[in-house]
C-alpha cells in the first residue's frame, strides 16, 4: 500500500510520464548552467521566458528559472488564510501522516500552519482499523466490510446489521466532529509540494496530494453514518452529515488537480445516493424535506473543471519540456514506452543539444487554450462539439508522426533545423500528455445531473406527503416546490418521468444520449442513465 500520493495518477499520459520524469522550472537565460542533477553536464537553455512560451516569468528562483511550484501555490491560496482553509483544519484531523510518510516542510509553510504534533486523536481510516483494531489479514475479510460500507451508504442501517462498520465510525466519532468544522469553512486549497531526494528533480508532476484518498474515506464514512442514524430515526443528525459529504466534494472539486475534482465527484455521488434513504425510508414531513431542499439548493455549485486544466496541467507540461532541455531526453522515462515501446531512436539524442523548444511551448499553449476555452463553454452539446474537434487534432497530431523512420527523418534528416525538431518533439508529447478531459469532464456532468435529480426527487417527496400521492407531471412541483423544473443536462429536454402507483422512475440519458429505460451501472443489465427509482429496491441489496 502506497504511503504517499502524486498528482500524477491523475490521468494516464500524466501517470506513464511520472513513473520516471521529474520536472522542475527553468527559464531561457543566455548562459550555460551547472547541471543541478549531479551529472556534470553542461546544460544551454533553448527557450525564450514570455507568455507565449513559458506562460508565466515569475517568481524567478536564485538562478532565475521559472519557479512553477511556487507559480501554481501562489495562484491556488490566492485570498485563502489558515483560518478560513477547510485543508488546514483536515491536517489537525488526519495528522502528520495522512498516508503513512510524512510531508515535507514545505507543505506546512505554505498553509500557514504548523506541523502536527506526532501523536493525537486522529482519523482512523477503514483499511487501519480492519488490520490494526480488527486485526484482519486476509483479503476477503477487507473485502466483506468494504462492500457493507458501500451498501449502507444505499440503505438505512443499525449496528446490529454490520457492527464493524458501526465499530469503525464510533472510533471516528471526534475526528468527523472536526471535519464538520472543517468543511464549514469558504476555501480548500491544498499546496502542490513535490517530494525531495531521489534521482529526479522536484517537479509538480511528482507533487504529493496526500489528503485526498482519505479525503474520500472521510466522505464515505460520512454518508454511512448518515444512513445508520437515518437507521436509528436521528434525521437531522443524518442530514447533517449527508450535507457535510457535499461540502466536502464540493471543497476537494476546489483543488487544483484532476484527480481532487474526481474524488469530488465520486464523493457527491455517494453523497446523492444516501439522500434518497432519507426520502424514501424515513418519516419526514412536507415542511422537513422542503428544509432539506432549501439546504441543497443553498450549497455552492462545483467549481469548473476547466480551472485545474489551465493552471496545474499547463504548467506540468510546461515543466516536462523544460527539464527535458535541462537533463536531456533520458529524463523522458517511460514516456517514451508509447512510441511504440522502443523509446526515442539514438538520433534523437544525439542531438538533443540542438533543439529549440520555442515551437513546443507555443504550440503546448495554444492546445491548452483551446481546451480551457472548450470546457468553459456554457451549452453542453456545443461543448462537446468543440472538445471533440480538438481531441481529434490530437490524435491526427499523434498519427502524423509516423513510425520511427519516419521521425528519424524529421528529426535529424536534411534540412531539419532546431525549430523544426522543437516542433518535433512538441508534437511527441503533446499527444501524450494532454490529459483525457473529455472523459473526466462527463465525470463532472454526472454529477451535476446526479445534484439535478435529487432536488426534483425531494421536491417530488415534499408533495407526495401533502397530497398523499405522487404528482401526474413534473410539472405539478411549480412554482411551490420548485422554482423551475431542471433539465436533462445530457439533451437539453425534459427528464423521463414515469409516475406509479407507490413510487416514480426519474431519469436523464446520461453521456451515451441514449435511453436505457432508466438503467444505471448497477442494474442488470447495466444502463448509462443517471435516474432515481421510489421506492428503493428491498433490504437488503448489494
Amino acid at each position: 500500500m502506497k504511503h504517499t500520493r502524486s498528482r500524477a495518477v491523475a490521468h494516464t499520459a500524466v501517470c506513464l510520464a511520472a513513473l520516471t520524469l521529474g520536472t522542475c522550472a527553468y527559464s531561457a537565460i543566455a548562459q550555460d548552467k551547472q547541471d543541478p542533477a549531479g551529472s556534470g553536464k553542461k546544460t544551454k537553455l533553448r527557450f525564450t521566458v514570455s507568455k507565449e512560451t513559458t506562460y508565466v516569468t515569475e517568481p524567478l528562483d536564485k538562478d532565475g528559472y521559472v519557479d512553477y511550484i511556487a507559480a501554481l501555490n501562489e495562484r491556488l491560496r490566492k485570498g485563502v488564510t489558515p483560518d478560513t482553509n477547510a485543508v488546514a483544519l483536515l491536517c489537525q484531523t488526519l495528522g502528520p501522516r495522512p498516508e503513512g510518510g510524512k510531508l515535507p516542510p514545505e507543505f506546512y509553510q505554505w498553509l500557514g500552519i504548523p506541523e502536527p504534533p506526532e501523536q493525537g486523536d486522529y482519523y482512523v481510516s477503514r483499511y487501519r482499523f480492519m488490520k490494526d483494531r480488527l486485526g484482519f489479514d486476509q483479503q476477503q475479510q477487507f473485502d466483506e466490510v468494504n462492500d457493507q460500507v458501500d451498501v449502507a451508504h444505499r440503505r438505512p442501517w443499525t449496528a446490529k446489521h454490520y457492527p464493524h462498520v458501526a465499530g469503525w465510525l464510533k472510533a471516528n466519532d471526534k475526528p468527523l466532529a472536526a471535519v464538520h468544522q472543517a468543511v464549514q469553512r469558504s476555501h480548500y486549497y491544498s499546496p502542490l509540494v513535490p517530494a525531495r531526494g531521489g534521482n529526479s528533480p522536484p517537479s509538480l508532476i511528482g507533487a504529493l496530494i496526500p489528503h485526498v484518498q482519505q479525503c474520500r474515506d472521510l466522505g464515505s464514512a460520512l454518508a454511512a453514518r448518515g444512513t445508520l442514524r437515518a437507521g436509528e430515526g436521528r434525521y437531522d443528525e443524518a442530514w447533517q452529515d449527508l450535507l457535510d459529504c457535499h461540502r466536502l466534494a464540493r471543497h476537494l472539486a476546489h483543488g487544483g488537480c484532476l484527480i481532487e475534482h474526481l474524488v469530488g465527484y465520486a464523493l457527491e455521488a455517494i453523497a446523492c445516493e444516501a439522500d434518497l434513504v432519507l426520502l424514501d425510508r424515513t418519516k419526514l414531513d412536507a415542511k422537513k424535506v422542503m428544509t432539506y431542499l432549501d439546504d441543497l439548493q443553498k450549497l455552492p455549485p462545483m467549481p469548473p473543471l476547466a480551472n485545474a486544466v489551465d493552471l496545474c496541467e499547463r504548467f506540468a507540461y510546461l515543466e516536462t519540456v523544460m527539464i527535458v532541455n535541462r537533463h536531456g531526453l533520458k529524463y523522458l522515462g517511460s514516456l517514451e514506452g508509447d512510441l511504440g515501446g522502443k523509446g526515442l531512436p539514438p538520433a534523437f539524442k544525439q542531438l538533443e543539444d540542438a533543439i529549440d523548444w520555442d515551437p513546443a511551448l507555443r504550440a503546448a499553449n495554444k492546445w491548452y487554450d483551446r481546451l480551457v476555452a472548450g470546457m468553459r463553454v456554457k451549452d453542453r452539446a456545443e461543448r462537446e462539439k468543440q472538445l471533440a474537434q480538438v481531441v481529434k487534432e490530437l490524435k491526427d497530431v499523434k498519427a502524423a508522426l509516423g513510425n520511427t523512420d519516419d521521425m528519424v527523418k524529421a528529426f535529424a534528416g536534411p534540412g531539419a533545423s532546431p525549430q523544426t525538431r522543437g516542433k518535433l518533439m512538441g508534437d511527441i508529447l503533446i499527444s501524450l500528455m494532454v490529459p483525457g478531459v473529455e472523459r473526466v469532464q462527463q465525470a463532472s456532468d454526472r454529477a451535476e445531473q446526479l445534484q439535478r435529480n435529487n432536488r426534483v426527487a425531494f421536491a417530488l417527496a415534499a408533495y407526495q406527503r401533502d397530497n398523499g400521492k405522487y404528482p401526474a407531471k413534473l410539472a405539478d412541483l411549480t412554482p411551490k416546490y420548485l422554482a423551475s423544473v431542471p433539465e436533462d443536462l445530457f439533451t437539453g429536454k425534459a427528464l423521463v418521468y414515469r409516475p406509479a402507483a407507490d413510487g416514480y422512475l426519474l431519469y436523464s440519458f446520461g453521456v451515451n444520449g441514449q435511453d436505457d429505460q432508466g438503467r444505471y451501472y448497477r442494474d442488470d443489465p447495466p444502463g448509462d442513465d443517471p435516474r432515481v427509482r421510489m421506492p428503493l429496491p428491498p433490504w437488503p441489496v448489494k
